[in-house]
């Protein structure tokens, strides 16, 4: 079914016809009508995962987890897990040390591991999965941690390495994943033996040296620790799965180094960008660090929960979620301040202009919404999942959905995935510590499904995860009209966007011509006006 040539030998999907014959005779065509916006959204699997004390003590999780051909992987501190597609069922499942001692890490009992990241690269079949490892009676240089399957069956064997994050013997913290056609991207927010922020360090290893049978990094590129101020807080490498790209790109919101978390509650108005060139060989360098002039954004406030008692620790507007590149366009997104409450800002980016493309603002006006992770799809689908709660909700999971048509994104409504039941109250260093992440993914065999992982409360004090699929399909649009004795007046949603009102004499012949008429808009109708005319007329609506 094409999206951009509809014709009547094509599908009648998004054919919609009126014809308008004097004396008036007015044929409309049967369409099903629009549900909450331009996309129809079901949800497929969706199950709860992981639960704290029973699968992993760790707090906070750090949600995470990836679809691939037949399984959804989760990684999570403390669990790997392979759940089935079709059914959801629990397929695998270990603590995250013994799936780092079965790819080949060996870990002292002094160790620990942290920061879970994996996902799916439809490119070479492969899963990849991070982490690093720590010693918390001496954070200083530890190890970036980096595993990649045999196959595209995550059940089976892995092979990992695992290198020192800093040769300078800094510590590594919130460690990210990128991937493309050239490489494979660690980065990490980097302290000292004290405790202080020094700065923010980039890995580039050539994919092509972990796809080998014996996976090595002995290639990698590392930038070693740029100080403060430089290219950003929590530089996030981008995923992209174009085979032809040659776009490495990272991005990350300012810091000015007055702070460890480098994020104050100033408002900001700019992201940072910068280029990874000859990602793929062994010498490959940093491009200029480039600014994005955005809209204005304070960092989120912790919420409130139906208790009152302590509030969230909801994190703070780094962009923690993976960043998908499709074409040109990078999507990211973080979470912001708006008014009393916490909200989701939304970026799409021109990866070779370097420069904001649109962006819009999440927000509810009963809930506070954060730790949004968002993934994109060649046909323009787009799904942000996120927490909401408020005085009067529980912790709970949601997501929209979207599309991007014409250069321009809009989302439907929000869409509960999975309710809290429960206050949260679990101190961490004084902080009652949620997230620190979700992630979303779009099934790479199927562009119409996403899958995300959400945190929910899911008893007192307890977390869960919830893995949800949401599928997405175009509701096409529904041309309608009035009459009078001298006018008709045609309209649609303003929800179907990208349509252009035609007209033609006789639709087998064919010889449509754009209705030169202005659109104008009244309520979430987009209305054109017409003059009766003797003959036959017919109308559609074409993307």
């Amino acid at each position: 079914m094409m999206r951009n040539s509809l014709g009547l030998t094509l599908s009648v999907r998004f054919l919609c016809l009126v014809q308008l014959i004097w004396p008036l005779v007015v044929l409309v065509g049967a369409f099903p009508q629009p549900v909450k916006g331009s996309l129809n959204v079901q949800l497929g699997q969706n199950f709860t995962a992981a639960t704290m004390f029973i699968d992993s003590a760790k707090v906070p999780p750090d949600t995470d987890g990836a679809v691939g051909p037949e399984h959804f992987v989760e990684f999570i501190n403390g669990r790997f897990s392979v759940f089935a597609k079709d059914s959801g069922t629990k397929v695998l499942s270990m603590t995250d040390l013994d799936f780092w001692a079965g790819a080949g890490v060996k870990l002292s009992s002094n160790l620990d591991v942290s920061d879970t990241r994996v996902i799916f690269d439809p490119l070479s079949g492969r899963w990849f999965a991070s982490q690093v490892d720590f010693d918390r009676a001496n954070l200083v240089n530890n190890r970036f941690l980096l595993a990649v399957s045999a196959s595209n069956d995550p059940t089976g064997l892995w092979q990992a390495v695992a290198f020192s994050a800093d040769p300078g013997g800094n510590f590594a913290d919130f460690p990210r994943l990128g991937i493309d056609a050239n490489g494979v991207y660690l980065s990490a927010n980097m302290f000292d033996g004290f405790g202080n922020y020094v700065g923010v360090l980039v890995t580039s290893i050539p994919k092509s040296d972990l796809l080998g049978t014996d996976p090595t990094a002995i290639n990698r590129t590392c930038s070693g620790v740029m100080g403060p101020p430089s290219l950003g807080f929590s530089l996030q490498p981008v995923v992209n799965f174009n085979p032809t790209s040659k776009t490495e790109a990272v991005l990350a919101v300012p810091e000015d180094g007055t702070f460890n978390d480098g994020i104050h509650f100033l408002p900001q108005n700019e992201l940072l960008m910068f280029q990874i060139f000859d990602a793929g060989t062994p010498s490959a360098s940093l491009g200029t660090n480039q600014l994005l002039s955005v809209p204005s954004y304070l960092v989120n406030f912790n919420p409130p929960q139906p208790d009152g008692q302590v509030t969230l620790d909801d994190g703070d507007a780094r962009i923690g979620s993976f960043v998908f590149q499709v074409g040109d366009s990078i999507y990211a997104t973080h979470a912001v301040q708006v008014g009393a409450r916490a909200a989701i800002r939304w970026y799409r980016i021109s990866a070779a202009s370097q420069t904001l493309l649109e962006s819009g603002t999440i927000s509810d006006p009963d809930l506070d919404l954060f730790y949004p992770s968002i993934a994109a799809a060649t046909n323009g689908m787009v799904v942000i999942g996120f927490n909401g709660c408020s005085i009067n909700n529980f912790i709970s999971a949601y997501a929209v959905a979207g599309q991007t048509i014409n250069e321009v994104t809009r989302f439907g409504d929000k869409i509960l995935l999975k309710a809290g039941t429960a206050n949260y109250e679990e101190s961490v260093n004084g902080s009652n510590r949620w997230g620190d992440y979700s992630t979303t993914t779009v099934d790479a065999g199927n562009p119409n499904h996403f899958w995300t992982i959400q945190e929910f409360a899911s008893a007192n004090n307890v977390w869960s995860t919830q893995v949800t699929e949401l599928v997405l399909a175009e509701t096409p649009p529904v041309l309608q009209i009035m009459t009078t004795p001298d006018t008709c007046s045609l309209s649609w949603s303003t929800n179907n966007i990208g349509y252009t009102l035609e007209v033609a004499s006789d639709p087998i012949a064919g010889n449509w011509q754009t209705v030169p008429n202005l659109v104008s808009v009244a309520g979430n109708q987009n209305i054109v006006i017409l003059p009766v005319t003797t003959g036959n007329q017919f109308f559609r609506l074409r993307r």
